[in-house]
């Protein structure tokens, strides 16, 4: 039995130490023999089976992908002391594994460099950049055809203006300024993005406010307009109503007349077959005109009390 057992326990000894020192590198790492501390030869890049010395030797594995960062949201005021909340992401890799284990050991140390590095290059460049170039892309610009009238009114001499840079030139100038730091950490940074934009509370009231400002001034100019096109269609309406009714009481009047003629004429007709009839007619209209209670002091001669003569001498 002993000699049985012997075997058995040398071959579970080799076991396990081919088992300690066999180790697998995937196609989407790199590797690094570490003893004591210390890496030990080149860096292992090909995927597969390699081997190290067990219990003195340990492997620290290092990604090939791509990685990604997302920095603390910060207030960085502009050029134009507007306060904003910036958000930044970028995307790096490891390029040289050795250099990467020495300066910051895993990528709990990189990620902590990158904090100090991008945050402090985001904010030197957006503190010195106007908030329009921040916003802005460099082929922005404003089709004022498409504007109403008081969207035209409303807009500032700058806000036609081109941007100088433009987002995507400031991101590739902050890229450029963290790319220098980046060899001493064995890490190549890919891109670096501004995510997001942001006036901060007290600042977005202030903006808030001012766009109130600015809508209640344009109502208030359309509100004036609007009254002023009233006054002006009430004395157009005033206006063609005088004239309606000039012209009304004219062709009355002209009416009137040409009806007052033909009546005149008419009569004239008719009573200058008979002259004196005529006369006697106006008399008796006349008569008509006398009340009961009037007294009337006429000559002796007067046709008038010739006629009333008669008729009284008729009866």
């Amino acid at each position: 039995m002993r000699n049985l057992t012997l075997p058995a326990l040398i071959a579970v000894g080799v076991v396990f130490i081919v088992m300690n020192s066999a180790f697998i590198i995937d196609q989407a790492e790199q590797g690094i023999i570490v003893q004591l501390g210390e890496p030990i030869g080149d860096v292992i890049d090909e995927p597969g089976l390699h081997w190290r010395i067990p219990f003195i030797q340990e492997v620290r594995r290092f990604d090939k992908r791509l990685l990604s960062w997302d920095g603390d949201v910060s207030q960085i005021p502009t050029l134009g002391r507007e306060f904003i909340i910036v958000d930044t992401t970028a995307r790096w890799r490891i390029v040289d594994p050795l250099q990467f284990l020495r300066s910051v050991r895993d990528e709990i140390g990189a990620r902590s460099r990158l904090d100090d590095i991008l945050d402090s290059v985001t904010r030197d460049i957006v503190s010195n950049t106007e908030l329009e170039e921040i916003v802005r892309s460099a082929d922005w610009q404003v089709d004022v055809s498409q504007l109403a009238e008081e969207e035209i009114d409303a807009l500032a001499e700058t806000d036609l203006e081109r941007p100088k840079k433009g987002r995507k030139q400031l991101e590739d100038e902050m890229l450029e300024a963290a790319s220098r730091l980046m060899p001493e950490l064995g890490i190549e940074l890919v891109d670096v993005r501004i995510k997001r934009i942001n006036y901060i509370d007290q600042v977005r009231q202030q903006v808030e406010e001012r766009m109130i400002s600015e809508r209640r001034s344009i109502a208030a100019r359309f509100r004036s307009e609007g009254e002023g096109r009233s006054q002006q269609i009430l004395g157009e309406m005033e206006r063609e109503l005088r004239r309606i009714r000039s012209e009304a009481e004219r062709r009355a009047q002209e009416i009137i007349g040409a009806a007052d003629a033909e009546a005149t004429r008419i009569y004239g007709e008719a009573f200058g077959q008979d002259p004196e009839f005529y006369a006697f007619f106006k008399t008796l209209e006349s008569y008509r005109a006398i009340g009961d209670n009037t007294t009337l002091m006429l000559d002796a001669d007067s046709d008038f009390f010739r006629y009333l003569q008669s008729i009284t001498g008729q009866r």
